[in-house]
């Protein structure tokens, strides 16, 4: 083989994807020629599709669906929106807009997910059949409170008592699970977490959206890390909306408070800068 050759064949070989297999005029989607994915598979099955290879039952989709509309927003007071706002009112254009507020969804703002999901399947994993659930959900909750402190993801909201979100798609996982498109484990190790954290605090901690989707996305054998992935794209409508909204308001320069409203300064005062 010549080195031009074996150059070449190094360059194709640099980006290798089972994804996508585009040509001049065939755009490939896992298989799928796109024209026959259009108008028929949902958003949904399309990012399932995407993501896990194959095309997923219209009641998997429909409750991953769910999963993705119930987190779409939480108001300009969810730091990913306020940030979203402020930087249209610094003249920056709708994607750097969604970017900025996309960037903070980290570990605290939009991991929480992602980390409930890992609690659950360590519940899974140590549930063997040999214990009753309760007390597995009760050893592993309080090892994982001695790694990660008193704070567990999924569960508890510094602004609703009760989630209004949570009931109504664990009743889909309910139904799902009746019609065996998923197991329902999942959602029972969720509410045995729940009982766990009950019977540690001696006060209800109730579950709450990360919680509840976290249940989700385990039924349907997503990954813990993809769980943050899907929580993003269903944020990013939100932040989407109101960096849209704020753009036609035609602010400028808006930070976190009103110029009012004073923050507070806690350095020393009246300093003077001695002859040196």
């Amino acid at each position: 083989m010549s080195d031009a050759q074996s150059l070449l064949d190094s360059a194709k070989a640099w980006w290798s994807t089972d994804i996508i297999d585009i040509h001049p005029g065939k755009i490939g989607i896992r298989g799928y020629p796109i024209q026959d994915l259009i108008g028929k598979l949902t958003f949904p099955q399309m990012i399932w599709l995407m993501v896990r290879g194959d095309v997923p039952s219209k009641q998997q989709a429909q409750l991953l669906e769910a999963a993705l509309v119930a987190s779409v927003d939480h108001g300009p007071h969810a730091p990913s929106i306020a940030i979203a706002r402020m930087a249209v009112t610094c003249g920056v254009d709708l994607n750097n807009a969604m970017a900025s507020g996309i960037n903070v969804l980290g570990d605290i703002h939009g991991g929480p997910g992602q980390q409930c999901m890992e609690l659950y399947e360590q519940i899974a994993a140590a549930h063997d059949g040999t214990r009753e659930l309760a007390d597995v959900a009760d050893d592993v909750l309080g090892g994982f409170i001695g790694a990660h402190g008193k704070i567990v993801p999924g569960f508890g909201h510094r602004f609703h008592p009760i989630d209004p979100r949570v009931e109504p798609l664990l009743g889909l996982v309910a139904n799902a699970a009746s019609q065996q498109v998923v197991s329902g484990h999942y959602a029972a190790i969720g509410r045995a977490v729940e009982a766990a954290l009950r019977r540690r605090t001696n006060k209800p901690i109730p579950m709450n959206i990360d919680g509840v989707t976290a249940v989700i996305f385990c039924e349907l054998g997503f990954p813990p890390p993809m769980g943050r992935g899907l929580f993003i794209l269903s944020r990013s409508v939100g932040i989407l909306a109101h960096a849209w909204e704020e753009m036609q308001n035609q602010h400028r320069i808006k930070g976190p408070m009103p110029k009012e409203i004073p923050y507070t300064y806690t350095g020393p005062r009246d300093r003077k800068l001695s002859d040196q």
